[in-house]
C-alpha cells in the first residue's frame, strides 16, 4: 500500500487517477467496453483486442503523472494511447510474416482500423459528442440538425416551430461556446 501512496503523491496535480486501485477500477468500469470494441474492430481479433486494452492501460498507468486535464478527459487520453497501441500491433503483425499467415498480411494492411484516418475519425467523433453534450439542449439540437445533418436553417426552424433567426442564433452561440472549450473537454 505504501508504494501506491508514494506513486499517487508523485503524480501530483496532473494525475489521471490510474495509480490507485479505485481510479483504475473507475476507468475499467467506464471505458473498458469502448477500448475493447475499438481494439477488436481495429485488429479483428478478440485476443489481440484484449492485449491492446491491457497495453493501453499499462502505458496509461506508467505515464499517469503526465496526464493533463486541460487537454482533454481521461477517456480522450486513453483513446489516444490506444490508437498508438493498435497501430503498433497492426504494424508488428504485418512485419512478422511468421506470426501471421501470408494471406492475412494483405488483409491487415487493408483493415479500416489500422488506417490512422479511421482511428482519427473515431476519436474526432467522440470529441464532438463530448463537446455537444456540454451545450444546452436547444443549442445542441440546432447544431446537430444544421451542421451535422446539413439541413437548411429554414427547414430546421419549421421543424422546431421557431423563427429562422432563433435557429441561427442558437447555432452561432453553440459554435462560439464549443470553440472556447478546451480540446477534448
Amino acid at each position: 500500500m505504501g508504494a501506491l501512496t508514494e506513486r499517487r503523491r508523485r503524480c501530483g496535480a496532473h494525475c489521471a487517477g490510474l495509480c490507485t486501485e479505485e481510479g483504475l477500477a473507475r476507468v475499467l468500469d467506464a471505458d473498458h467496453g469502448l477500448l475493447h470494441w475499438r481494439a477488436r474492430r481495429g485488429l479483428g481479433d478478440a485476443g489481440l483486442a484484449e492485449h491492446a486494452v491491457q497495453e493501453t492501460l499499462l502505458r496509461a498507468w506508467r505515464s499517469c503523472s503526465q496526464f493533463d486535464a486541460r487537454r482533454g478527459s481521461v477517456r480522450t487520453w486513453l483513446l489516444a494511447i490506444e490508437r498508438n497501441v493498435i497501430i503498433d500491433i497492426a504494424r508488428s503483425r504485418a512485419a512478422r510474416p511468421f506470426d501471421t499467415a501470408w494471406d492475412e498480411v494483405g488483409e491487415l494492411a487493408a483493415m479500416p482500423g489500422t488506417d490512422p484516418d479511421f482511428v482519427d475519425a473515431l476519436v474526432d467523433g467522440l470529441l464532438v459528442a463530448e463537446l455537444l453534450s456540454q451545450l444546452p439542449k436547444a443549442q445542441r439540437e440546432a447544431v446537430v440538425e444544421v451542421i451535422l445533418r446539413d439541413r437548411a436553417y429554414r427547414e430546421v426552424a419549421a421543424d422546431f416551430g421557431v423563427p429562422v433567426g432563433t435557429v441561427k442564433t442558437r447555432v452561432h452561440y453553440a459554435l462560439r461556446s464549443m470553440r472556447q472549450l478546451p480540446l477534448g473537454a
